[in-house]
């Protein structure tokens, strides 16, 4: 990788959303906390009118967009909380970007936007899609950067399987031979930030992370490195909309290599905020196809 690259801001304007992620991260550690407790809503910080203000305030020449709800089997139960804070969210920040002058928007997507098959996925997906047509139609840079997971960050696996091993397990994990895709922090954040900086408008950059890591092997090797003979591994089956493998790219995409060896872009349909009418059924199932008829997928 070449030298870090330097970053100095003149302010920064960090700004959180909501907790659930923290609550769920801690349920699924502990394994133990009823369903209706985990189920608790996101401080919607997303809304337009407070983002208008705060954006006005702070007139940031660089966003970096990472805030989603990214739990993957509660956005398959509640639907509706992706259509609100990953689509609408997202649509919100890329107004308010626009609307105070932002020179370079940064969308953080997920590989589970590439063919996707989770809510989360099409949701991220979309996301995508709408930072793409604000590249197209205002000035300033818009670009989205799609990468794996990252070892250390909140929700981090490493962290769940290290309280599962401390409670004595069993460690749980989908399935024998799923995989996914890990990076550090500081990879990360250097590779966003070069993504950003080397990005055309409306293009999504997607991180080289490497070969995927089976997560068994990774279970069974944390097991080992705690001096634990007595934990076992439990198979609890793939989740509605997960992956044995996730894909960094769709099966149409055309990839492109760009200065970067690390780096590689694709482009995806622009979608304008105007066609994000609000589903018109609350039933679960008719927002994933609202939600998938947005993304372009088929029903």
């Amino acid at each position: 990788m070449p030298p870090d690259l330097a970053v100095r801001p003149r302010a920064a304007h960090p700004a959180r959303p909501g907790r659930i992620g923290s609550a769920l991260d801690a349920g699924r550690a502990r394994g133990s906390r009823p369903a209706r407790q985990r189920r608790r809503r996101a401080r919607r910080s997303a809304r337009r009118p407070r983002l208008a203000e705060v954006f006005a305030q702070a007139r940031p020449d660089v966003v970096f967009h990472a805030a989603a709800l990214k739990h993957l089997p509660l956005l398959e139960r509640f639907p509706a909380e992706a259509w609100k804070t990953n689509v609408i969210g997202t649509a919100n920040v890329l107004a308010a970007a626009a609307a105070c002058g932002a020179s370079t928007v940064v969308n953080i997507s997920t590989d589970k936007a590439a063919d996707p098959t989770s809510v989360l996925g099409v949701s991220k997906r979309i996301g995508e899609c709408l930072t793409a047509w604000y590249g197209e139609h205002h000035e300033g840079t818009y670009v989205s950067v799609r990468f794996g997971n990252v070892l250390g960050s909140r929700g981090s696996i490493i962290p769940a399987f290290t309280e599962q091993i401390h409670r004595g397990g069993p460690v749980t994990v989908t399935h024998p031979e799923v995989t996914r895709y890990f990076m550090l922090i500081p990879e990360a954040c250097q590779l966003v930030l070069q993504a950003s900086s080397m990005g055309h408008d409306g293009e999504v950059m997607v991180l080289d992370m490497g070969e995927p890591v089976r997560i068994d092997h990774l279970a069974r090797t944390l097991i080992r490195l705690s001096g634990r003979h007595d934990i076992e591994v439990v198979y609890t089956g793939l989740r509605p909309g997960e992956k044995l493998e996730e894909d960094l790219f769709g099966g149409a995409e055309n990839r492109r290599t760009t200065a970067h060896h690390l780096v590689r872009s694709v482009d995806v349909p622009a979608l304008a905020p105007s066609c994000l009418h609000d589903p018109a059924q609350t039933d679960p199932d008719a927002v994933r196809l609202h939600l998938r008829s947005l993304a372009g997928l088929s029903q």
